[in-house]
């Protein structure tokens, strides 16, 4: 009964562990080094399989391979943070070197999950400048810049509140790419500084999805097919929805090419 109960703790912790890895924007060889990690130190191993939404995992004895449990758990959805991956693979390496008791190990990654985040004030007004620095690397001058700082503060804001909201993550990137899009457009309508086409072309970049991009690559590199594939649709869908916003903006300006 005790050997029971302690494999359910062990799966329970684990499958926490991996979906928010997951869900933080790690790759998914990643998630899989970390739970095995976390596994070992307390004898056991692990199978895992990795959906776009959901984590399916068989924990298995070491030394008794019919003490085993299998668990299903849906990813939920979270903001990319990798202070978070940072930590919790920390902590699978100071459990597996120091064989961390199951609590003491709950305890620290309950602390690294209600670490406070960074104000969502100060990651808006980040945003908008890194998207107006992606202006000026595209040879936009300061009025270029500014109007794609103005769009890109509205429209981060929008895409916080509408995510916040749990509004489809397709309408949100739809409407906050035309948002965007528009509030740069004005310069292009009106003219103002020698390249608002620019402001028009880079007032969407910051909702380029590149960390699922990214991801798709390495676990289609790595072997992990359907994570990659599932994940570099989503990513493709995403771009879609960036494509369309812009068009929708350039169509009701009459632009008819940047």
């Amino acid at each position: 009964m005790h050997q029971e109960t302690d494999i359910l703790e062990v799966s329970d912790l684990l499958l926490d562990l991996a979906i928010t890895l997951m869900a933080s924007g790690a790759h998914t060889s990643r998630v899989v080094r970390n739970v095995a990690r976390a596994a070992e130190s307390f004898g056991y191993s692990t199978d895992l399989t990795v959906f776009q939404m959901s984590v399916l995992m068989t924990i298995t004895r070491l030394n008794d391979s019919n003490v085993r449990h299998t668990a299903i758990r849906k990813i939920k959805p979270m903001a990319l943070n990798f202070r978070t991956i940072s930590n919790l693979s920390a902590l699978t390496w100071s459990a597996y070197d120091n064989k961390l008791p199951l609590e003491e190990l709950k305890e620290e990654f309950n602390d690294i999950l209600n670490t406070p985040r960074m104000s969502r004030w100060l990651v808006l007004f980040l945003v908008a400048c890194a998207n107006a620095a992606f202006c000026r690397l595209f040879m936009g001058d300061i009025y270029a810049m500014l109007f794609v700082f103005a769009g890109t503060l509205v429209a981060f804001f929008m895409r916080q509140e509408m995510l916040h909201r749990h509004i489809n993550h397709f309408v949100v990137f739809i409407t906050c790419a035309f948002v965007s899009s528009m509030i740069a457009g004005i310069s292009y309508k009106l003219n103002i500084g020698t390249t608002p086409d620019v402001a028009l072309a880079t007032s969407v970049l910051f909702l380029i999805p590149g960390v699922p991009m990214i991801n798709s690559i390495i676990d289609i590199l790595e072997g992990h097919v359907l994570a990659g594939t599932s994940r570099l649709i989503n990513a493709t869908n995403l771009i879609i929805c960036i494509a369309l916003g812009l068009f929708i903006t350039l169509q009701l300006l009459g632009v008819d090419q940047l």
